[in-house]
């Protein structure tokens, strides 16, 4: 049986700000979702919360059907971030650091590192400086690094702003043949082709709120929402 996730009516605040309003979501492994929205509608702090790196202040967060706090969340999820950071070491070094911590001998650390370089087009990277690389790259090892940790939630946010179109087709050929394990990958992007490409549903979220949640066809197709419509026409400023 595949793996699930529920968010039902989470509620996030920061001071005056509502930034998640009773926000109720479905996922099952094997599927990619994409999150969209306008800066400031909520979709880093719904990753966040997913990732346990924030906790709402109304609302539950199911695994399995079973209730699941932030401590548990932070032990099956991996949130890479719009702007990765590397320690001043080698790719090797930033990728083993996580393995060694969890027990891993070295022979098993080198062969799961060469896989995950392979994976994101970043083949003998082993002993560059990881903070000399390029920013398309850095993104790449950052990516390299969650699939490094097997994650049962795969979380990304904006995983290829302002990157070079070759590094954004790489991560986004290695996004999808993770897709195909049961896992959970939920992506925040404001690149609707990308959401197209890579996502089997759609959520829009607005001021907090879920707007339309819909498969890729629908959601371009027949949006429910007039705001959805306008997101779509580019009529929406991020």
């Amino acid at each position: 049986m595949n793996i699930s996730l529920r968010l039902e009516n989470i509620e996030k605040n920061y001071r005056a700000v509502k930034a998640l309003d009773g926000v109720t979501l479905n996922f099952e492994g094997g599927k990619t979702i994409a999150l969209l929205g306008i800066n400031g509608a909520g979709k880093t702090t719904l990753l966040r919360i997913i990732a346990g790196l924030e906790t709402q202040d109304k609302g539950n967060v199911f695994f399995n059907n079973n209730k699941i706090d932030g401590a548990r969340l932070r032990q099956i999820s991996t949130l890479v971030f719009q702007r990765t950071a590397m320690f001043n070491r080698s790719v090797y070094d930033n990728l083993a650091f996580g393995l060694k911590i969890r027990g891993k001998q070295v022979t098993e650390i080198k062969e799961e590192i060469n896989q995950a370089l392979h994976a994101v087009g970043l083949r003998d990277f082993e002993k560059r400086k990881a903070k000399k690389i390029s920013g398309g790259e850095q993104q790449r090892v950052s990516l390299a690094r969650a699939f490094l940790l097997n994650p049962k939630i795969l979380l990304l946010d904006e995983p290829t702003a302002n990157l070079d179109p070759n590094s954004a087709t790489i991560i986004e050929k290695a996004i999808m043949d993770k897709a195909k394990d049961d896992r959970i990958i939920i992506l925040a992007t404001h690149n609707l082709g990308q959401a197209k490409r890579l996502a089997n549903e759609l959520v829009h979220i607005y001021e907090g709120k879920i707007i339309e949640n819909a498969s890729p066809q629908e959601f371009f197709n027949n949006p429910r929402s007039e705001i959805t419509r306008k997101l779509i026409n580019g009529e929406l400023e991020f």
